[in-house]
């Protein structure tokens, strides 16, 4: 799989297949669906499996400030894609030139011109163009005009609710990563660079990582098994507990941070980007009425994350 950071030179070998359109953010079960389809019909074609994706998301120039937080950075995005049979992902920079586009000169422009796409597969609530004017309805007939494929994917349901970026968004705000994972392709994953704390945890004997500096969303409040990749030793993992949210415990009310205890490892992290994986949820976060209360209960966290 590629990531072409530029819709303007787009390589001959990511032109003439399949192309999706959309923000694929967190690559849901939806979305694995859909890929499907699209890599069967660039099959068919004989060319590349394409999706197209925007940075920054289009309500962040139309709606600043009510844009969705993110899921999934680009570089994620396109791995995950990948994973699920991509070639290429191409990252389209939003900007108000675009968004002027026409449905007509986005397709011609966009689609055919720059992608040189001969087969386009959409989800069935897909829209395009200036003020959301063209729908899966016009996409066939201008298919049909261009003598190119299209092909509409069926909407993915669990339990009778659409598998969406926004319902996998209100599950993990909400904490519920068991449930968010199920909807995923791969486990919730953020990223976030390690800065002092005030030590407690060391002083418990159970030092943390303290991370800041998030680029998608944080789940909600709570205690989570986790695993965490460091980048100075690559093809190696660690299981974690990690803490989401205020300690009452030492009276603190309101400030939530991300605390992450690496099982089985020690060594200086401080200024190093994580990645961690939520591989399920333990607790709600609680206080206890003495530290030794505090500590049995992180002995028993940790025996849940080796559990995991």
């Amino acid at each position: 799989m590629t990531l072409i950071s530029d819709l303007q030179h787009v390589p001959s070998a990511a032109r003439g297949g399949a192309v999706s359109v959309g923000n694929f953010d967190g690559v849901h079960r939806g979305h694995a669906a859909l890929v499907a389809r699209l890599r069967k019909l660039a099959d068919t074609l004989a060319g590349p499996a394409v999706v197209m994706t925007f940075d920054p998301h289009p309500a962040a120039l139309l709606r600043p400030g009510s844009e969705p937080v993110r899921l999934t950075e680009i570089e994620r995005r396109a791995e995950l894609l990948g994973r699920l049979g991509v070639d290429h992902v191409v990252v389209c920079r939003t900007t108000q030139a675009l968004l002027r586009l026409s449905a007509r000169e986005f397709f011609d422009q966009v689609l055919l011109a720059r992608l040189g796409a001969r087969g386009i597969v959409e989800g069935p609530n897909f829209f395009f163009g200036r003020d959301r004017q063209g729908n899966v309805e016009r996409l066939k007939t201008f298919c049909d005009d261009t003598d190119v494929a299209c092909e509409i994917a069926e909407a993915t349901v669990d339990a009778e609710q659409l598998v969406s970026s926004t319902e996998v968004r209100r599950r993990i705000a909400d904490g519920e990563i068991d449930e968010a994972n199920r909807l995923l392709t791969a486990p919730y994953r953020i990223s976030g660079v390690v800065v002092r704390g005030d030590r407690r945890g060391a002083a418990l004997g159970f030092p943390t990582a303290n991370l800041s500096d998030f680029r998608t969303l944080v789940p909600g409040p709570g205690v989570y098994a986790s695993r965490v990749e460091l980048p100075h030793i690559p093809g190696r993992s660690f299981l974690a507990a990690t803490h989401i949210g205020p300690n009452p415990t030492f009276e603190e009310r309101g400030q939530s941070k991300v605390e992450v205890h690496l099982l089985d490892f020690q060594g200086d992290l401080y200024g190093q980007r994580l990645q961690v994986d939520f591989v399920g949820r333990v607790r709600d976060i609680a206080r206890f009425e003495s530290v030794e209360s505090l500590v049995e209960q992180l002995h028993r966290d940790i025996h849940a994350v080796r559990e995991t």
